[in-house]
């Protein structure tokens, strides 16, 4: 179970990566800014198979240019920025412009490092892209998927999207299964923050990367 739903957290993050530098020269796509979210997320998954599709042997011995693909593609597309100060919580408002900067791009590296690989294992046709329902917010909207895994199971996998100031359209939350990441995470680290302070977990996260984020899950897992 643990195992198809780390492929599935594996794929859920990289949805919402844009096409790879191998694909760029073939990539025709409009910009994201100029697509609403439902499309954004299904260009995307379509361009993650062919990005990943020839190159996989590649990728899979050389990790640090599977990360500088993403860290390419994956920054536009997703809102960092405001996904940070969610996971920060309360403690947002006590943190220093810095330490949140520092946070967010600790948090970024942490996140990438410890889902990259997890990524090889997509394939074209393993997500879904539901037909939108409802009325688009003019501010946040929520794309839903569905992923296919190795069994064959369907897991549901929704994208939460925001408009930016200059009008495009960023995920800043995916909800695999009904579990948000960002109040998953949230929870871990308003946990690691109160055991350690925010200087310290910023550090962990910077030096240990997903190591870090692997810890505060059993950390909090143990808790009774």
């Amino acid at each position: 179970m643990l195992r198809r739903l780390a492929l599935a957290t594996a794929i859920a993050f990289g949805t919402v990566i844009a096409v790879p530098a191998f694909a760029q020269a073939d990539a025709a796509a409009p910009a994201a800014a100029q697509q609403a979210p439902v499309a954004v997320v299904q260009t995307i998954a379509d361009q993650l198979a062919t990005a990943i599709e020839g190159h996989r042997d590649e990728l899979k011995k050389n990790q640090e240019k599977l990360i500088s693909v993403i860290d390419e593609v994956f920054l536009p597309h997703f809102d960092i920025d405001y996904a940070s100060i969610l996971v920060l919580g309360q403690h947002a408002r006590e943190a220093t412009p810095a330490q949140r900067e520092r946070f967010a791009r600790a948090f970024y590296n942490s996140i990438t490092h410890r889902y990259a690989e997890g990524l090889l294992n997509y394939t074209r046709g393993r997500v879904k892209v539901l037909p939108f329902k409802g009325d688009l917010n003019d501010k946040r909207t929520v794309v839903r998927t569905q992923v296919v895994l190795d069994d064959g199971k369907l897991v549901s996998i929704d994208y939460a999207f925001r408009k930016g100031r200059s009008g495009d359209w960023k995920a800043y939350d995916v909800i695999i299964e009904g579990i948000s990441y960002v109040t998953n995470y949230r929870n871990q680290v308003d946990a690691e923050i109160r055991k350690v302070g925010i200087d310290q977990l910023i550090t962990n996260l910077e030096t240990q990367g997903s190591k870090a984020l692997e810890t505060m899950a059993k950390d909090n897992k143990d808790k009774p």
